[in-house]
């Protein structure tokens, strides 16, 4: 059974086996484990995250501890397995207690890493065909398993669509709150999607949206998006969605030089009015810690002039066009129209969307938006997995 003393987490970690030996060596202790894994664990590691009341604050769980005041050349002056949990005594008097499950979930020898990535959660990458995961609002308000389906599907597959939600002005607000707080821009906590006549964005138009990410002018682009359909009577103005992360796979199989370009070459985005001026320099593909498409930054009408290189300069522009072309090729577009009472609610750093061009003299369409960062989805859905 876990205890405070030996996990400084408001996490249960499970036991997958029994420790079953362990040896002390000059800088590192080898744990056998019941099922015959061997993970070594040096003297600095351990001692680093000693989860004891004095090394950890027991009511945050964060640490107080700092390595630097423990004496580099520390070692280990015994180890023994007590009632199941490694006990350790170090030089210098401290003594530290590590339960088993937690140990066997941050062990770093090469196999239970590479058990930890396989276990990490995969986007599901999709196309034309994608099958639109849909859920009723009332369950979502109501009912935790449903919120946590629902947050499942929108961090694997970045696109879903919510039913059933009252059309009254500001109803957005209801749901959006069962992930987290809103993130405020300067277009408000909720923005109204309308056409009109001093549209400060080419959103509140009626001609067509290419497909694009939101705020890309920003350091860190929103991570959801939710749109609430409130009245949508005009002909047109249909939506459309590529998974951004798809086209870049392709793209890596099918032209990788383009794609090492998007990766390395930085463009600006800019997004001005009269009183606000915000500009960001990155590349359109962002790939994470272990080379993998991470984010995607795109919105034509809000590019700069491309200031890359003189030598890279053409390589940039074939990569850019390909990109674009690839998103208006028919096997990776979704495209479908929002009723009242409907939601998208979608992963705006992976999601492209676009919107066809309407008639605002053919009837009244109004959107309701806002945004929630993407961290947001992830903390609600390890708070739940508890």
């Amino acid at each position: 059974m876990q205890t405070a003393a030996a996990v400084a987490d408001f996490r249960t970690y499970p036991l997958i086996s029994d420790l079953a030996a362990v040896q002390v060596h000059s800088d590192h202790l080898s744990v056998e484990w019941a099922d015959g894994r061997v993970s070594p664990l040096h003297h600095q590691w351990l001692r680093d995250n000693c989860p004891c009341p004095v090394c950890v604050y027991s009511v945050t769980r964060e640490q107080v501890l700092e390595i630097v005041d423990v004496d580099e050349n520390l070692t280990a002056l015994g180890a023994r397995i007590e009632q199941g949990l490694l006990t350790v005594e170090w030089s210098g008097g401290h003594r530290s207690q590590y339960d088993p499950g937690w140990l066997r979930a941050h062990a770093y020898d090469d196999e239970s890493r590479a058990e930890r990535r396989a276990a990490k959660p995969k986007s599901r990458l999709w196309d034309h065909s994608f099958e639109l995961p849909v859920f009723e609002y009332t369950a979502l308000m109501e009912d935790p398993k449903a919120l946590m389906q629902w947050l499942l599907a929108l961090r694997d597959s970045g696109l879903t669509q919510v039913r059933g939600v009252p059309t009254e002005p500001g109803s957005l607000t209801l749901i959006a709150k069962r992930i987290s707080f809103i993130r405020e821009s300067n277009f408000g906590v909720l923005f109204n999607v309308q056409s009109k006549a001093d549209a400060d964005s080419n959103a509140y138009t009626a001609f067509n949206l290419p497909l694009h990410s939101d705020l890309p002018t920003r350091e860190l682009q929103p991570g959801l998006q939710f749109l609430h359909c409130l009245v949508n009577d005009a002909d047109g103005g249909e939506s459309i969605f590529v998974d951004g992360f798809a086209i870049a796979r392709a793209l890596r199989d099918e032209d990788p030089e383009a794609f090492r370009a998007l990766c390395e070459i930085p463009v600006e985005f800019r997004n001005k009015d009269r009183y606000s001026d915000y500009r960001r320099l990155a590349p359109i593909i962002a790939l994470d810690a272990l080379g993998e498409v991470a984010e995607i930054r795109m919105a034509n009408f809000l590019r700069g002039p491309f200031e890359a290189p003189a030598e890279q300069m053409p390589l940039l522009y074939r990569a850019y066009r390909r990109f674009i072309a690839m998103t208006r090729e028919g096997r990776f577009r979704l495209v479908k129209r929002l009723n009242p009472g409907e939601l998208w609610c979608f992963d705006n750093r992976r999601t492209l969307h676009a919107r066809n061009a309407f008639d605002p003299a053919s009837g009244a369409r109004h959107f309701q938006g806002c945004y929630i960062d993407r961290d947001e989805l992830l903390s609600r859905i390890l708070v739940l997995q508890r």
